[in-house]
């Protein structure tokens, strides 16, 4: 029977390369991209915050680690570099191609579409914590396998996963008093309190949430090539701004350059303010003009991720150049 000191959870074992596995766990990143070559399959196995532990492949056949669901996304191999760099377990964008090749061969697309599941606060286990693989893992299963702690199997792999997690989190990360995942509300509280209490979305997971929650559309031109649309955080993160959707806003690049250093703001009804000095410092702006007081073209679906009034009020009082 299920201990009841424990909650009862969902997660998630996947197959991991031992060479990425390797190379992040030198480098302790605040979240990680765990790709897969093929990029049209959507992963819907988790929900945001809940875990996903990391098995090695053979000859290891062990679970070595573990990260936290943040967002799952089908991206250009190219935009999955520039928002992650190393993050991706590679030293060059010219190294993760050569990697994606090995599995993919339509390789004359040069910019390939991948599926990218963001894992924040990866917690990479010492050689000795290694846990053994589940009794019942076949050698067919390619990707991964779901587990609930109301089974024997998912019980005991998760008790032996709990009792390493305290002394990583506090040796790695410290002790983080709040989280900006949330799981759904059928997961259970004693789970949020004891494990996401401590987890935090990383700049990566932020960028990818904000990139999808605005349909990859910039809030004030519409503009839709991805490589040019950047996440921006309204108040900061280095003036402790957090990594929250409400916290930010899809822009064309200039236009979050423009909006960085107070020469746009978005006021409280969700429309465009564009200063004078463009023009008095620049002697021209009328690019940017032409969004003077525009209601914002795209906003997320969800109410909890439109720019929240806390954050366009500071925004407006601290960086705009009225």
């Amino acid at each position: 029977m299920p201990s009841h000191s424990l909650p009862i959870l969902k997660f998630y074992i996947g197959n991991t390369d031992y060479d990425w596995f390797s190379f992040l766990s030198q480098r302790q990143p605040e979240d990680v991209n765990f790709w897969r070559p093929g990029g049209n399959t959507n992963f819907k196995v988790l929900s945001p915050g809940a875990p996903f532990l990391l098995k090695l492949k053979s000859p290891y056949n062990a679970i070595a680690g573990i990260g936290f669901f943040a967002k799952h996304t089908l991206l250009p191999v190219s935009f999955a570099w520039d928002t992650f760099q190393e993050r991706n377990g590679c030293e060059s964008f010219e190294a993760l191609l050569k990697k994606i090749s090995g599995y993919r061969r339509d390789w004359w697309d040069q910019n390939p579409q991948i599926g990218c599941t963001v894992l924040s606060n990866p917690i990479f286990f010492a050689k000795k914590d290694w846990i053994p693989a589940p009794e019942n893992w076949a050698n067919s299963i390619v990707q991964g396998k779901s587990y609930i702690t109301e089974e024997p199997i998912g019980l005991a792999i998760w008790e032996r996963v709990q009792l390493l997690l305290d002394d990583y989190f506090t040796m790695h990360t410290g002790e983080v008093k709040s989280t900006q995942l949330i799981l759904d509300n059928n997961s259970d509280a004693r789970y949020r309190e004891t494990v996401l209490s401590k987890v935090r979305v990383g700049q990566g997971a932020f960028r990818l949430l904000l990139t999808d929650a605005y349909a990859r559309r910039c809030a004030i031109s519409g503009e839709k090539t991805l490589p040019v649309l950047e996440a921006a955080h309204i108040k900061p993160y280095a003036l402790s701004g957090p990594h929250l959707i409400s916290n930010g806003v899809l822009l064309r690049s200039d236009l979050h350059k423009l909006f960085d250093t107070g020469y746009i703001t978005i006021t409280q009804e969700l429309k465009v303010e564009v200063s004078r000095r463009i023009k008095e410092e620049f002697q021209n702006g009328k690019e940017y003009y032409q969004y003077h007081g525009a209601v914002l073209k795209q906003l997320p679906n969800r109410n909890m991720d439109i720019p929240a009034t806390l954050f366009t009020e500071w925004h407006n009082s601290n960086v705009f150049k009225g």
